[in-house]
């Protein structure tokens, strides 16, 4: 039996946390630059005029007037957070897949059907009490099948945010109250040839002939099929796999005409994926650097463009890596523009260990190894970016997200620790 453990509002429970004084009251989590809403509460999702992705300043008067609380997104938080919920649920079993932020696949195989039952509901029970998260809890014999079961639980309050598909009828329980559409798995464009077909639920969806599944849907389709009946055809992906492109694009807070502002914050993503690369042992091979300004502006001249730099021998060097990426930046910067983003992405990335160098490279001097060693450690110690690269400079402030609203980090900075009196 597999169980799929989905954080309810996540973003906004995080912030309800650490403010006790907002249980019952509306809140919401902001997108970058507190431009749009990406998460709210159950209170906030009633109010019928904010929709996810609404932009702030369309619906600024209601939210004043409504009283909701308006955060800026502290990812740094709501990470450490999910690790949190993460490690209670290795609690109860080692196997633990993290899907996302905020839902997690535990396997609880080798335990009886009242096992199972009491430990679904120990587990909603005990990451509420370690974390202060609610979270629904649903459990099937199959990934697609604790996804559904997931939904259901939180969708009717009879089922207390738990439903365990432990009997034939249960799962056709569920399948029937699914509609196609809400089925993990099932795209937009699939839902429509499905439902062409008269099927209206994910029980219709299950009648179907696996011979016209395989056909419109790929072997994929027919995987999640063959789950909808019970048969394992997803196992659990314990160990996440290395990625193959690494990147990062944020808007500035404002629009920025200075070159060397542009730079300092290209220098500094470099940095972050750099780490990123790192932590996973691999190197890259290309990098690309992009520059754009505000495609949604009526007033300002209109530019983008972007590079793809090809190094001779892949690196993960912090150093190495700016001095190409600022090289790229250098190439596709025009003067008399205002820009909005930069961003930078790695590829052609592989395992450190395994790469092919050039007859004449000599890897110690090419990848300051020792060097960029010390410097991970003073980091790890010593905190974030205490020790970098000069071009990342100090006026961070001048270009970085605009973060009116944000809360506390309480979880992972000293400075910041939560003061109660």
């Amino acid at each position: 039996m597999i169980a799929l453990v989905d954080c309810n509002s996540f973003y906004a429970s995080c912030e309800q946390v650490f403010r006790p004084d907002l249980k019952g009251k509306p809140v919401v989590v902001l997108s970058n630059n507190d431009g749009c809403v990406i998460a709210a509460n159950k209170e906030a999702k009633a109010l019928a005029y904010i929709p996810m992705f609404q932009p702030v300043y369309k619906i600024k008067k209601e939210l004043k007037e409504n009283n909701v609380v308006c955060f800026s997104s502290n990812y740094t938080l709501y990470s450490d957070m999910s690790q949190r919920v993460m490690n209670t649920l290795r609690e109860f079993s080692p196997l633990v897949e993290e899907y996302s932020i905020d839902e997690s696949f535990v396997d609880l195989s080798g335990h009886s059907k009242s096992q199972v039952i009491e430990t679904a509901y120990e587990i909603k029970h005990r990451v509420k009490k370690y974390t202060g998260i609610p979270v629904g809890v649903g459990v099937g014999n199959t990934k697609s099948l604790a996804k559904l079961a997931n939904r259901y639980a939180k969708k009717l309050a009879e089922n207390e945010g738990v439903f365990v598909v432990d009997s034939e009828e249960k799962r056709i329980e569920l399948l029937k109250w699914t509609k196609v559409k809400d089925v993990w798995g099932i795209g937009r464009k699939h839902a429509v040839r499905v439902e062409k077909t008269g099927a209206k639920t994910a029980y219709d969806f299950a009648k179907l002939p696996v011979a016209w599944v395989r056909k419109n849907m790929t072997v994929i389709g027919e995987r999640l099929w063959r789950e909808l009946q019970g048969e394992i055809c997803n196992e659990l992906t314990i160990l996440p796999s290395a990625k193959k492109g690494i990147g990062t694009a944020k808007s500035f807070g404002y629009k920025l005409t200075d070159y060397g502002l542009i730079e300092e914050a290209c220098a500094f993503y470099i940095a972050e994926v750099a780490d990123l690369l790192r932590q996973q042992g691999s190197a890259a091979g290309k990098i690309e650097v992009f520059l754009t300004t505000n495609s949604f502006s009526n007033t300002d001249k209109q530019y983008r463009n972007r590079t793809i730099i090809t190094l001779d021998t892949p690196s993960s060097s912090t150093i190495k890596l700016t001095k190409l990426a600022l090289k790229g930046l250098r190439k596709i910067y025009r003067p008399g523009y205002r820009y909005k983003k930069v961003g930078v992405n790695l590829f052609n990335i592989m395992p450190k260990d395994n790469l092919q160098l050039g007859l004449f490279d000599v890897r110690e001097k090419i990848e300051n190894e020792a060097l960029t060693k010390a410097i991970d450690l003073l980091n790890d110690r010593y905190g974030k970016n205490k020790v970098k690269v000069a071009t990342v400079g100090n006026r961070e402030k001048e270009w970085a997200l605009i973060k009116e609203h944000r809360s506390p980090r309480c979880t992972t900075q000293w400075i910041e620790l939560l003061e109660v009196s």
